[in-house]
């Protein structure tokens, strides 16, 4: 029975390492915060009524996904010669919605999982009710990664600061600028064990162990003047 129960475990480790694969978006790459990037140009407002970001996380092995949304309370992006040249943008962390549609289990409730999201062993809003990023580069990007945000055409790095920590992360993105507009649309995916959110991390627990340490982020800011 107890080499039965060590046989079952290889092979949900072969499993999750199997599906940890599959991710649908680059894990972006990761620095000590950088300085931030000049504002030049003209300075467009955020639309916050038409921005948000987008958030997906799973159990390891990519089972049991929880998506859902953050809303995008303030922010600028800076153009000048029709490139985009700074920005930042601030995230209501209390804003933090559980779509229902990910929640299949009978026992469990979107709004209970927004409330522990919301609490220490996540991103404590009490504490740390914004979280925000603010653009160190934008260069050009030759060749998108197959799995980058469809039409990615620059790579950005910034400052992305969760519970209190910030940490500089690059990505590939979609960047549109016009006379009257600006937008920046990416995919990444991030380890929130960088920003010290830890909980469900350890594997020596295995009360804990099946929750991924990956989060899988969607980014569609828009400003206009």
């Amino acid at each position: 029975m107890k080499k039965l129960s060590v046989i079952a475990l290889v092979g949900v480790g072969l499993l999750a390492a199997s599906c940890n694969k599959g991710k649908s978006a680059d894990t972006a790459a990761t620095a000590t915060e950088q300085k931030v990037a000049e504002s030049k140009g003209e300075v467009l407002p955020v639309d916050v009524a038409t921005s948000v970001v987008n958030w997906k996380a799973f159990h390891k092995g990519g089972m049991a996904p929880r998506w859902g949304t953050l809303s995008v309370k303030s922010g600028d992006l800076s153009t000048e010669g029709g490139q985009l040249t700074a920005g930042n943008f601030v995230i209501d962390m209390n804003s933090i919605k559980v779509d229902p549609a990910s929640v299949t289990e009978k026992d469990k409730k979107p709004a209970d999982l927004e409330a522990h999201l919301k609490n220490p062993d996540f991103f404590d809003t009490a504490k740390n009710p914004t979280s925000d990023f603010k653009i160190t580069s934008v260069t050009d990007l030759k060749d998108a990664p197959k799995d980058a945000v469809a039409g990615a055409n620059k790579t950005v790095s910034g400052n992305l600061t969760l519970s209190g920590k910030t940490v500089n992360v690059t990505f590939p993105a979609k960047v549109d600028v016009t006379e009257n507009s600006a937008a920046v649309n990416a995919k990444f995916t991030v380890n929130r064990a960088d920003w010290g959110i830890k909980f469900g991390t350890s594997e020596a627990d295995p009360a804990e162990w099946m929750i991924s340490k990956d989060i899988e982020i969607t980014v569609d800011v828009k400003a206009k003047k």
